[in-house]
């Protein structure tokens, strides 16, 4: 990749301080450090390594888990903090067996989501009252401000799916959300 300064300054530098905060015990839910994963910090610290290109074609080959949020993990993607991209992130998330990723709210941004395997439960709305499942071959869209927590229907296989955000910082405008807080 060519020497390019892209609007990223300090994003790299708070993810690695959660990482570390994580790795010495401290609660943070935002990011989370996958110890079974080799390498995890260093390709937080350099998502850009995993890009090739210049001069307006970016590309990420195949790439490995390296970073997760959430009880989600994520393999490198496209987002500001590797590409100078301004509105959009994309990457592919992996919910492990039984996982749940707790509930949240997208501020600001739209997310879509293309299921590639598994079955997953979207508990939302107020109070997380509403349900939908969707299985491989469903398409996902969620507004922003929607509440909502995720759930693998399975305790034997992930759920694998393409994430595609209007928000070139991928998970830093999502909020926790208490679903007791507006039951």
């Amino acid at each position: 990749m060519g020497e390019r300064d892209y609007p990223t300054a300090g994003r790299g530098a708070i993810l690695l301080h959660r990482i570390r905060r994580q790795a010495q015990g401290g609660r943070e839910r935002g990011v989370l450090a996958l110890p079974e994963e080799a390498g995890m910090v260093e390709a937080v610290e350099d998502l850009k390594a995993a890009v090739e290109g210049e001069e307006g074609i970016f590309v990420v080959r195949g790439s490995g888990t390296c970073r997760g949020w959430n009880n989600i993990r994520y393999k490198v993607g496209l987002s500001a903090k590797n590409v100078p991209a301004q509105h959009l992130s994309m990457n592919v998330a992996t919910i492990p067996p039984g996982g749940v990723a707790l509930a949240h709210i997208h501020v600001g941004f739209e997310v879509m989501l293309y299921i590639l395997a598994g079955r997953v439960r979207h508990e939302y709305g107020k109070g997380l009252k509403q349900a939908v499942e969707n299985q491989a071959g469903d398409f996902i869209f969620i507004e922003p401000g929607v509440p909502h927590e995720v759930f693998n229907l399975s305790q034997t296989e992930p759920v694998v799916a393409v994430v595609a955000r209007s928000d070139a910082a991928e998970w830093e405008n999502i909020v926790d959300y208490d679903r007791a807080s507006e039951s």
